[in-house]
């Protein structure tokens, strides 16, 4: 008997959806009623599947998530919100990754922010897209850590490489000079090359406040908001709005 020969020689093959696909065609006689080719496709189609599952797991989690189980299909659309939902359906199909335009989400604090960019990372995913979120004060002690032992140029590569990185919590206070250069530096490595969504409480023409000098401030913001597609986010909290009571 070929059966546990092959089975086993599927699993070695580290083929464990096709294995199991097997084992259920081999016990259940109704897959004798089906051509080979239909039964062999079927085999196929279990492995792809698993496979193609298997990797969109390692996606997500490699993106490290603030929320990882965002996703656009739950994202609210209350009248309060002032939500366009033709955008995020638009900006869900990755057409913009394709185009390496930005996202930027404004709103005040708990309106949403955070989910939606993780929602829209999580779309980018299922087309299998690299992803990486991060909140810009933890980039920012991540470089100035990187430039202490040696690995700065590391680290600027880890963030240039994915097709799209979502920096949370964008300017939450005002940057210091060797902040705002290497923030610099990251947004010229990823212009016109990859997408970013940028998520901040501050609206779009206070940002030079916060960048250290003018002429770094309209270095990045140059680079960022003549490419960005901007959502604003109103309303009340999303906390306050979906919490429950005991």
């Amino acid at each position: 008997m070929l059966t546990n020969p092959t089975v086993s020689k599927l699993y070695e093959l580290h083929m464990s959806a096709m294995a199991a696909a097997f084992t259920q065609q081999m016990e259940n006689p109704q897959f004798n009623e089906l051509s080979f080719e239909d039964r062999f496709s079927l085999l196929v189609e279990a492995e792809w599947s698993s496979r193609k599952s298997n990797h969109l797991r390692r996606l997500v989690k490699k993106a490290g998530y603030a929320i990882p189980s965002a996703c656009v299909e739950d994202i609210s659309y209350h009248a309060g919100r002032q939500l366009d939902k033709g955008l995020i359906l638009k900006l869900a199909s990755c057409s913009y990754i394709e185009n390496t335009n930005n996202v930027i989400v404004l709103g005040a604090t708990g309106t949403g922010k955070t989910y939606l960019a993780c929602a829209l990372g999580i779309a980018a995913n299922r087309k299998f897209y690299e992803v990486k979120y991060v909140r810009l004060p933890d980039l920012l002690v991540e470089i100035a850590l990187a430039r202490s032992d040696g690995t700065y140029r590391d680290v600027m590569k880890k963030y240039r490489k994915p097709r799209v990185l979502i920096l949370d919590e964008w300017l939450l206070y005002p940057l210091k000079e060797t902040e705002a250069k290497d923030l610099l530096e990251i947004i010229e490595l990823r212009n016109q090359t990859a997408s970013t969504i940028f998520c901040s409480q501050i609206d779009i023409p206070g940002w030079h406040e916060y960048l250290y000098d003018p002429t770094l401030a309209d270095a990045i913001c140059d680079r960022i908001k003549h490419n960005s597609y901007v959502i604003t986010l109103k309303g009340e909290s999303m906390r306050k709005l979906t919490a429950t009571v005991d």
